[in-house]
């Protein structure tokens, strides 16, 4: 699935590696998530933990209610740049950073009944001053809809939100009870990249073990991992069963994207530095699995090349490695129509999503540069590029 045609893009105007986003196939995102929000009633949140492209923060804003963030840093920023609601949650919170949010931060949710009753006087010192603060907690319905477990929140053993067994032990306590009341709002993720009947068994799971709280609460958070952008994405279905929802608790329903705002937005254009051949045609290239699409690894799953086919589809078969010292720096085998020559460029597709953010720069390994072009009128930004530096003023 690839929605931006960047044939038409002349790689020549761009250094190498580099991320290449356009506006308008987000822009395009961005008015379908904002549809399911106008007619459904429901808020959606730009998670940031996916693609956190600030330069396009405008556009973002015109478009969503907010942002939603991991942590401090990224709470911060959908603060500083991106305007509307900022909602954050952590699987924990720190002292100094707790102590921050709490003077900008619209939602704050606790993934613990332990936090929850760690910061409860801090939470009420913080709604005196503030008493549009809101906050919530993480539940875990111990529904796994996710195929990975590395990304499946309600894999046996998460540390991810409160079972309802747990919370039930908790709620014996008085004190805890106080805490608890401070709550306005619960928040549930189980999705990753799927459509709308993932969510659909979700909402049953959710309603059969903490339907009882939902209506003691008014608002209620979906979580990510909604393909909402997606052109085979069941939209009105969704619409249908927000409106149901919101309806049924007389609750606010919230949901927070991040794939949904970026997905078949951007690429990855990499060069080719190397040929070689060890039992089998190698290519070395400026980018990295490890460094610069670990996901290729961590998930795993085989990126997709905009010239390239299956292995053994052609004459020409070559397995595509990174420039780090890491043996299993490896992107993966791909057939090409014709020979691979030093110098090529290669555009790896997709890759404007939690690749971007999950960068690194191992091995002192030059982090790609990032570029904003408009599909439709040619124009070209090139909006960061990075050198020794960036890689050196993280280390000391």
């Amino acid at each position: 699935m690839h929605f931006t045609d960047f044939s038409k893009l002349d790689l020549s105007r761009l250094p190498s590696p580099c991320f290449v986003v356009d506006e308008v196939a987000v822009e395009r995102n961005l008015r379908i998530l904002h549809e399911v929000e106008q007619k459904s009633g429901a808020k959606i949140l730009h998670a940031l933990k996916a693609f956190s492209l600030w330069d396009l923060a405008p556009l973002t804003q015109t478009y969503l209610s907010g942002t939603c963030a991991s942590g401090l840093h990224e709470a911060r920023l959908g603060k500083e740049h991106y305007g509307g609601e900022v909602h954050v949650f952590s699987a924990a919170f720190t002292d100094r950073d707790f102590a921050e949010l709490l003077t900008f931060a619209d939602h704050i949710v606790f993934n613990s009944c332990s936090q929850l009753l760690r910061y409860a006087d801090a939470c009420r010192e913080a709604q005196q001053k503030r008493p549009e603060l809101s906050f919530g907690l993480r539940i875990n319905p111990e529904h796994s809809e996710g195929d990975v477990p590395i990304y499946d929140p309600c894999a046996a053993g998460s540390r991810l939100g409160v079972t309802r067994s747990q919370l039930d032990q908790h709620l014996v306590d008085d004190d805890f009870q106080q805490a608890f009341a401070l709550l306005s709002g619960l928040h549930f993720h189980t999705l990753c990249e799927q459509d709308f009947l993932p969510l659909q068994r979700t909402l049953a799971a959710v309603e059969a073990k903490f339907g009882d709280l939902i209506g003691t609460m008014s608002w209620v958070n979906f979580g990510g991992g909604h393909h909402i952008s997606h052109p085979d994405y069941q939209v009105n279905d969704l619409i249908a069963g927000i409106t149901a929802f919101a309806e049924k608790y007389q609750i606010q329903v919230y949901l927070e994207p991040g794939e949904a705002v970026a997905i078949g937005t951007g690429v990855l254009v990499s060069e080719v530095l190397d040929i070689g051949f060890n039992e089998l045609p190698q290519a070395i290239l400026d980018t990295s699995a490890t460094c610069h699409m670990p996901d290729t690894l961590e998930m795993p799953y085989k990126a997709d090349i905009s010239t390239a086919v299956p292995p053994n589809e052609t004459s020409y078969n070559y397995r595509l490695g990174g420039l780090t010292c890491l043996a299993g720096d490896i992107i993966g085998d791909y057939s090409f129509a014709e020979p691979l020559s030093v110098g090529d460029r290669l555009v790896f597709e997709d890759m404007a999503h939690y690749t971007m953010v999950k960068t690194s720069t191992f091995n002192g390994t030059k982090l790609p540069a990032i570029a904003v072009w408009n599909s439709n009128t040619d124009a070209l930004r090139v909006v960061r590029e990075f050198d020794y530096n960036d890689f050196k003023t993280r280390l000391s």
